[in-house]
């Protein structure tokens, strides 16, 4: 795959972050950056040499901007690594289980170097004061022996030399020193008969036994003295350190280096003027031997001055390919013989893990190897839970990323508006729940944007429901001769199922209707449109419509239409009674068992003032007189579309110039707080008390006093209000 190109955009964006960090580092990186780019700048342009205060500033404040620009970019670093779980959980697993396991092993590796080195040390070491233990107690008994010898006089050299001579197998390279008083002579092998004896230290008075650093060279020695009397008896017992001694010594156990101090330099490495070693190819090596001593170790083979180093042995071949060779180091205590004075010298040995195993259980014999084999199973062992828990940590680590993973992409499907993606569950664990969790939330998304959209559809049909509903109410009439009228309507929800028209017959006569559909919403807007269909049809071409209907429905011709003209010329009318009769029979017919609707129809005539009413389960509506008299049209029947062949009974009214006609639904008077209902007293109160107001100012009180009386609460029902007022 090509590796894409940054684009200008991110170019851009990059330099923007740069040059406008956000953070308190970035900013202070920046501007040690903007100082130092200006005193190099500086520096260069006066040329100022290294040294000077400019220079040093510049150079000073550049440092601190590299260091700070290694801080950011650690950041950097540190941000892109751990931005996915996986890597966090990578780092945590190193830091938790990788890390502390690395350092057990490297504990238990050095733990077990040390152990091997140290017995290995012990071991030589071990035999080596074993030799000098030996020596000393051959030296002593010889010194009990010399003593008796000289007691008697009878101690010469032959007669010495025929008791040393029966210990000698046992120390090869042997010498005896023997002193009496001022006169001593020497016991030895025939080629070093010629040696003078050894003299004791006058610096180490006493009995002695111990490493000794004598003429460069490296010795056991043991001295004995023996006061009889008038005789002074010293036995001084020589063995020098050879490889042959320390092959013997140290059987096979490796290769063993003595590395002897350098006594000539007191602990410190020779020199002459200018600091040039003092011979010729010598390498030594100080370290500190404790307080403010140091040690000083000859390392060279060929050295042509100074203490000579011992070798024996050699190092084994290795049994398997995790036998390595590892040496080891141990302080030795050696005396120079002249001085007295005590120095450090180093006992070296290179082996391998076989030798110190084999000589660690030599004592077992053919049971060794069931330790061997007891130790490569545990470490099988081990090794195999420490694999299986890697396994079993990757894979939850996997699978916990993975889910991780899934959800963030998931999350970008979403952000993308791709709400049909779903997780594949593979597990059931915590993560598969919560990843179904997921799905179940998106589908719940889903389902509700779906929703949202079919309810603003819905809303919207529902505004369009309303706009339609809005134009079935009437224009204010207030121009008819002798009656000024006004309705207000407020639906609880988008559409109302209160109902209220006004329909001029004339110039002279109209008729008032008002109704509530039982139920709320888009049913009952439906209904409200079909009666308001019918009663605009029945009440405008009463003689075409409500005879057939009426013929339908049983009713006699003559009881349609009856002739009432105010002027003496003949003309049909509405009656509300058959009317209501007739709405009553269609609504039976066209609508659900359930459905019924209280109505109020009136039909007002100017020239008379006289209003008459039939009235269908409606509330009674008012009628405000100028005095004051409050009467109520009680004349009422059923409810219409409830029942077949129902019969309704019509009353009519007279109204004098000032009085208010006042019809209502339910949704003023009964709505309800903690003072209880608004009721019809307060209804009348308010009309009342505004009666000289026009009629549209008499409705925005009423209905005001009613939204205030419902407080913030959901408006339960429907507010209608019918008002007219006689001229």
């Amino acid at each position: 795959m090509a590796m894409q190109l940054p684009t200008s955009v991110d170019v851009r964006a990059f330099v923007r972050r740069v040059l406008h960090p956000a953070s308190k580092l970035g900013k202070t990186t920046l501007w040690f950056g903007y100082l130092a780019l200006a005193l190099e700048v500086l520096r260069a342009i006066l040329r100022s040499p290294s040294g000077t205060m400019l220079s040093g500033w510049a150079s000073f404040i550049s440092a601190l901007f590299v260091v700070f620009a290694l801080l950011m970019g650690l950041r950097w670093a540190r941000r892109k690594l751990l931005w996915r779980l996986r890597n966090r959980l990578i780092v945590t697993y190193v830091f938790i289980g990788v890390i502390p396991l690395m350092l057990l092993v490297a504990g238990a590796l050095l733990a077990a170097y040390l152990f091997a080195g140290q017995f290995a040390t012990y071991a030589a070491m071990s035999d080596l004061q074993s030799e000098l233990q030996h020596l000393d107690a051959t030296n002593r008994s010889l010194a009990t022996q010399f003593r008796a010898l000289a007691r008697d006089g009878k101690l010469n050299q032959q007669l010495a030399g025929e008791i040393a001579s029966a210990s000698d197998e046992n120390f090869r390279h042997r010498s005896v020193s023997i002193w009496e008083g001022e006169k001593g002579f020497v016991l030895a092998e025939p080629a070093q008969a010629t040696m003078p004896p050894i003299k004791a230290s006058p610096a180490l008075p006493g009995d002695f036994a111990g490493f000794v650093l004598d003429n460069n060279r490296l010795h056991l020695r043991a001295v004995r003295r023996v006061d009889d009397g008038q005789r002074h008896l010293t036995i001084v017992s020589n063995l020098p350190v050879t490889a042959e001694l320390l092959r013997h010594a140290t059987s096979e156990l490796g290769e063993i280096t003595l590395f002897p101090p350098d006594e000539e330099t007191g602990n410190k490495p020779s020199a002459i003027a200018g600091g040039q070693p003092a011979y010729k190819d010598r390498m030594s090596v100080t370290t500190k031997a404790g307080g403010s001593s140091t040690l000083t170790i000859d390392l060279s083979r060929n050295g042509a001055s100074g203490p000579k180093r011992v070798e024996a042995g050699s190092v084994p071949p290795p049994s398997n390919s995790l036998d390595v060779e590892f040496p080891f180091a141990t302080r030795l205590d050696v005396t120079a013989w002249e001085s007295g004075k005590s120095f450090n010298g180093l006992l070296l040995v290179d082996t391998r893990p076989s030798r110190i195993y084999a000589t660690l259980f030599s004592t077992l014999g053919q049971n060794a190897g069931i330790f061997r084999d007891l130790l490569i199973v545990i470490a099988v062992i081990f090794g195999v839970i420490e694999l299986i828990a890697l396994f079993i940590g990757v894979r939850l680590t996997r699978s916990m990323t993975k889910s991780v993973a899934e959800l963030y992409t998931a999350t970008q499907y979403i952000n993308r508006g791709e709400l049909q993606h779903r997780i594949r569950l593979r597990t059931n664990d915590q993560m598969a729940a919560l990843e179904g969790s997921f799905n179940s939330m998106t589908q719940s998304l889903s389902n509700l944007i779906a929703e949202q959209k079919e309810k603003q559809r819905m809303e919207g049909e529902l505004a369009i429901a309303y706009e339609v509903q809005d134009l079935l109410y009437p224009d204010d009439l207030s121009g008819l001769r002798g009656l000024e009228v006004h309705g207000v309507c407020r639906p609880a929800r988008t559409v109302s199922g209160d109902y209220y028209d006004f329909i001029p017959l004339s110039e002279d006569r109209l008729v008032l209707a008002v109704g509530d559909i039982s139920g709320k919403g888009i049913s009952a807007a439906l209904l409200m449109a079909t009666v308001h269909a019918f009663v605009r049809a029945y009440s405008l071409e009463p003689e075409r419509t409500l005879a057939a209907v009426a013929a339908g429905a049983g009713v006699p011709q003559s009881m349609v239409l009856t002739a009432n003209g105010g002027n003496g010329n003949s003309h049909a009318e509405l009656s509300p009674a058959l009317l209501m009769a007739t709405l009553n029979y269609q609504l039976y017919r066209s609508t659900p068992a359930a459905k019924y609707a209280t109505m109020f129809l009136g039909c007002y005539h100017s020239g008379s003032r006289l209003l008459t009413y039939c009235n269908a389960g409606h509330l009674p509506p008012l009628l405000l007189g100028v005095d004051g008299q409050v009467r109520r049209l009680e004349t009422s029947g059923t409810v219409v579309g409830l029942f077949d062949d129902v019969t309704y009974e019509e009353s009519a009214v007279a109204m004098h110039p000032g009085d208010i006609f006042v019809a209502y639904s339910d949704g003023i008077t009964e709505p309800e707080n903690e003072f209880g209902e608004f009721g019809e007293e307060r209804l009348i109160e308010l009309i009342l008390q505004q009666r000289d107001q026009s009629l549209v100012r008499i409705s925005e009180v009423v209905t005001t006093a009613v939204a205030d009386w419902i407080g913030g609460g959901e408006q339960p029902d429907d507010v209608t209000l019918v008002l007219a007022r006689a001229r």
